[in-house]
């Protein structure tokens, strides 16, 4: 998975590719899913929501420039894949998702496999999580339709953020914090499950 469908189409940071060989992708899936953990696509987890392409959870995960001390707020915990790569990669991770039963699902399979460095909360990601702001970097894993202006607030000065955004037609965009302002940059074209 990780040469094939990752290292190939450009990711190369290797604090990324050793965490994507580090996950074990077949947890986060049902066991009639099993075979596919580890195909070039996403998968269905329930509530009309996905475990997103390997390829693309490398890729996002990589846009966030992580040396290993940041401090990460996710927007979306999902079944817990893409925060167990960046609890691989970053010092701590703050994730929120709206759907409670995959929150719990995530909280109790990641607690499982001894991930120490995540913070878990049932809740609306739109509003972020203003209790432990600002973080060095945040990451959506669902697309609105615009984003969600108020989580800059909650962003430290020179940090990261990644996200999808848009409705029929979703852009990858990076934002950066530079004196106060907001710095985008629109980078591929994809295909996201609506922020909810």
């Amino acid at each position: 998975m990780v040469e094939l469908q990752i290292r190939s189409r450009g990711v190369s940071d290797p604090k990324v590719l050793e965490a994507m060989r580090r996950v074990p992708r077949h947890e986060f899936v049902s066991f009639s899913q099993g075979p596919s953990a580890y195909s070039d696509g996403p998968l269905p987890i329930g509530k009309g929501q996905t475990i997103s392409q390997p390829y693309i959870v490398a890729y996002m995960t990589e846009l966030l420039e992580l040396t290993g001390t940041e401090t990460v707020l996710e927007l979306g915990t999902g079944c817990g894949y893409q925060t167990a790569v960046l609890a691989e990669t970053a010092a701590h991770v703050y994730t929120v998702e709206v759907i409670e039963s995959l929150s719990l699902e995530a909280e109790a399979l990641l607690r499982r496999l001894n991930y120490t460095n995540i913070y878990y909360r049932i809740g609306d990601g739109r509003e972020g999580w203003d209790e432990y702001a600002p973080y060095d970097r945040i990451m959506l894993t669902a697309a609105p339709s615009r984003f969600p202006a108020n989580l800059f607030s909650q962003l430290l000065e020179g940090g990261i953020i990644v996200a999808p955004v848009g409705d029929y037609f979703q852009r990858m965009m990076r934002y950066r914090k530079e004196k106060g302002k907001i710095k985008e940059e629109a980078l591929i074209g994809v295909s996201f499950v609506p922020f909810v």
